[in-house]
């Protein structure tokens, strides 16, 4: 992979003094046929129509790396209204943000409009930021320079042109990228107010790369961790999937807790993380198991996922509950009610996950009880996957749950005569309630009165 890199520093040019730099076809490993046909039709057809346009950003990076990119984005100086009309499949999006999706088949590249940092009179609305600093909205076009002064890394900051086989860096990011560095573009604490969301990505990229962060970029980024506070709630919770499933999710999570930024996305959980060893060995347990399925290529749940979170939590208050006289099953219904709802607030949650995560919390109990025909009822109930495997993993932490885990892995794997075997075996305690017997009824007296 080194060798992939230090090819682009075999014929480093001299920088000019706005400090761009470009490496010609002889100077890197990248290739056309490397890129994506789609992108490469949408770079041709912009600049047949007299308009500059280059690959940009992640992809340029992961080709780099020796990674395969999941999808390709391309910058021009076309604005959104003359990209259009130019693809058959096209639609503006976005109102924070103006950008073009063109659609080729199930492949969607996105298409951006170079963007400045100057505010300009004459466009004004086009542009907004709060006290903060953070930007609302953002559709003031710029050259090719302002749109890379823009970009969040200086890793990202890659510009591509399949046409010559160029590359244009402005930010020393072919430098970081050989150094194992994540830096961001500018002032770090102007370029975090801007937006809070560049601190989750900092670090979800420093995880992914195996990057160490630049200490000018790590400096403001501890205090500036209540500014995610300012992230819409739906914002935050796709950004907590990309940190959460991106196949690095421990070395993620252990960088959210180093920047404080975990108590600002999971609160209950961060506070439950200083009370218990428990908690912390769970979901760390978790992103591990996270991350061996993503890496086997397996499925995981958003759902499952924010189960784990949430777990410690749900059982907190789920104890307070029960001492305040609520039985087991209605006390924790009411502390995934709770839980839930606080959560929804931070990370917007949709139903389609919270509903199964339910589910998955209310089998905890229901896997307990296997006397009678209930075993059976509940190996064939649809969330019963995932809430086994929710015991299993509740168990790897080091939770005593009486081998509850071992005894459903041996019976899914039995026949029915074992099945009813097992079941047979399990001896429940009895209630704890005694049964008033009712009164009998008295017999009328038949003696006659003298």
């Amino acid at each position: 992979m080194l060798d992939r890199i230090n090819k682009f520093f075999k014929k480093r040019m001299t920088r000019p003094a706005d400090s761009e730099q470009i490496f010609l076809s002889d100077q890197h490993s990248l290739t056309p046929e490397l890129m994506s046909t789609e992108a490469r039709k949408v770079v041709s057809t912009l600049q047949n129509a007299g308009f500059d346009a280059y690959i940009v950003g992640g992809c340029v990076r992961d080709l780099l790396l020796g990674f395969k990119p999941k999808d390709f984005d391309v910058a021009t100086n076309a604005e959104p209204e003359e990209v259009k009309p130019l693809f058959r499949r096209a639609r503006i999006i976005g109102r924070r943000f103006q950008i073009v999706h063109v659609q080729f088949g199930r492949e969607i590249i996105e298409v951006t409009t170079f963007r400045s940092n100057q505010k300009q009179p004459e466009s004004d609305a086009t542009r907004r930021q709060t006290e903060s600093g953070m930007l609302t909205r953002d559709n003031v076009f710029g050259t090719l320079r302002d749109d890379a002064s823009r970009r969040d890394l200086t890793i990202n900051a890659l510009y591509y042109n399949p046409s010559d086989n160029s590359v244009r860096d402005f930010s020393e990011g072919l430098e970081d990228i050989k150094r194992r560095l994540i830096r961001i573009m500018g002032d770090p604490e102007v370029r975090f107010r801007e937006d809070p969301v560049r601190l989750l990505r900092v670090v979800r990229f420093s995880a992914k790369l195996g990057f160490q962060i630049e200490p000018r970029t790590a400096e403001p980024m501890r205090a500036l961790a209540n500014s995610l506070q300012q992230v819409s709630s739906p914002r935050l919770f796709d950004e907590s999937l990309k940190l959460f499933m991106s196949g690095q999710s421990l070395a993620t999570f252990r960088l959210l807790q180093d920047y404080n930024f975990f108590a600002h996305m999971v609160p209950q959980s961060a506070e439950c993380l200083g009370q218990s060893d428990f908690s912390e060995r769970l979901i760390d347990q978790a992103f591990t198991n996270t991350d061996l399925r993503v890496r086997a290529h397996k499925r995981i749940t958003p759902a499952f996922i924010y189960a784990a979170l949430l777990w410690p939590a749900v059982q907190q208050r789920a104890l307070v509950y029960r001492e305040q006289g609520e039985p087991p099953l209605s006390a924790q219904r009411h502390a995934a009610e709770n839980v839930i709802a606080f959560q929804v607030r931070l990370t917007a949650i949709p139903k389609r996950y919270s509903i199964p995560m339910r589910e998955i919390w209310d089998m905890q109990l229901s896997l307990t009880r296997r006397t009678g025909g209930r075993a059976e009822r509940l190996v064939n109930h649809p969330r019963f996957r995932a809430a086994y495997d929710f015991v299993l993993l509740r168990e790897e932490a080091g939770e005593d749950l009486n081998s509850l885990g071992e005894w459903w892995t041996r019976y899914q794997n039995s026949n029915e005569l074992e099945r009813q075997n097992m079941v047979s075996a399990i001896k429940e305690p009895r209630s704890s309630r005694t049964r008033r017997r009712r009164p009998r009824a008295r017999k009328p007296d038949t003696k006659s009165v003298e």
